[in-house]
């Protein structure tokens, strides 16, 4: 497979009182202890209840409301149900079709600034194939400034090039999981934003209409650091917006057992609140600590009942920081070959 291979992903702070491991290539660190917040009985615990009950109906009604707001579909966006996508890290591509007994719509790959992604021969493949290429474009070791300032013009106009050569239209998610440990452009959203923007201009400019682009926020937030939110390009720059997460299990001491439905619940509404289409661009879990088989199972009437703004959903198959792949137990394998041949998933 070309491109840069496995990328850097991170544990997640749970909803549940689950905190971020500090993880880098290559290595890893003891899971922090979170902050545990204590409510009082009484008048004050009916109060917070009675707040909680209104802010979920306020979300709601935002959230509903973004799904009807506009008539015209995105550029790649289903006209109904979600597309599968898949990143082949167990595997190659026909052997991991055939196990799964289908074809994912949607081919994730990862590149490296330098990475000429558009003469790939997976990119190729994938267009050929029916597929439609995820490219995930990391710049390493880049100075966000020397994006903003024009310096590395050379290199975005090659890659916009390539990308209108190619002809048909494609996803590409540029610095992805800005909020998270890699923190492009120092955390610093003002920075991320113009280098984001300045990038999606030299396309424009080049002529690189087919490209679809996709702003992939991590699921929570680095300590510290600015809310995903804030980093937003805005919605002339934006065409999908993404969000990576995983279930990442009990095999730590201070990790939770998340559904799929509370994983991706709390920025739901904030991504739907734009009323672009959304795309997990990464996920996955474990095993330990629950049924892999029905976390998968709960995937398609997660997305029917609670996200319907979600259109796209990639699994990351890949034995990695844990089992996150799709044959990790014959029950898991079962379970998404189910999934994978729902009608909700191959519009």
């Amino acid at each position: 497979m070309t491109g840069r291979g496995i990328p850097f992903d991170r544990p997640q702070r749970r909803r549940h009182g689950q905190d971020t491991d500090g993880r880098t290539a290559g290595g890893s660190a003891a899971p922090t202890k979170p902050a545990v917040r204590r409510f009082g009985a009484g008048l004050a615990t009916a109060a917070l209840v009675t707040a909680t009950a209104l802010i979920a109906t306020s979300c709601s009604t935002a959230v509903e409301e973004a799904a009807t707001s506009s008539s015209a579909a995105a550029p790649l966006e289903p006209s109904k149900g979600a597309l599968l996508g898949h990143y082949y890290g167990d595997g190659t591509v026909e052997e991991t079709d055939a196990r799964i007994g289908t074809t994912p719509k949607i081919h994730l790959t990862y590149y490296g600034w330098e990475d000429d992604w558009s003469a790939s021969e997976a990119t190729r493949d994938d267009l050929s194939g029916n597929r439609i290429p995820l490219v995930n474009w990391e710049p390493f070791d880049v100075d966000f400034d020397d994006i903003i300032d024009g310096s590395l013009d050379a290199t975005i106009e090659k890659r916009a090039d390539g990308a209108k050569e190619l002809g048909e239209p494609f996803f590409l998610d540029f610095a992805a999981e800005m909020n998270e440990e890699e923190g492009w452009g120092g955390h610093d959203p003002e920075r991320y934003i113009a280098a984001y923007r300045h990038i999606h201009d030299v396309f424009e400019d080049r002529g690189a209409s087919n490209v679809v682009w996709v702003w992939a926020p991590n699921v929570t937030d680095s300590p510290d650091a600015p809310a995903a939110m804030s980093y937003y390009p805005g919605d002339r720059y934006v065409d999908w917006t993404g969000i990576d997460g995983y279930n990442w299990g009990t095999s730590e001491p201070d990790f939770a057992w998340q559904s799929f439905t509370s994983l991706f619940r709390d920025i739901y509404g904030k991504l739907a609140a734009t009323g672009k289409p959304i795309i997990i661009g990464e996920t996955g879990s474990d095993e330990t600590g629950g049924s892999k088989a029905e976390w998968i199972q709960g995937i398609v009437p997660g997305l029917k009942d609670e996200f319907p703004l979600i259109k796209a959903l990639v699994w990351f198959d890949v034995d990695k920081e844990r089992h996150w792949q799709i044959a990790s137990s014959p029950a898991a394998l079962a379970a998404y070959r189910r999934m994978a041949a729902d009608p909700y998933l191959t519009p």
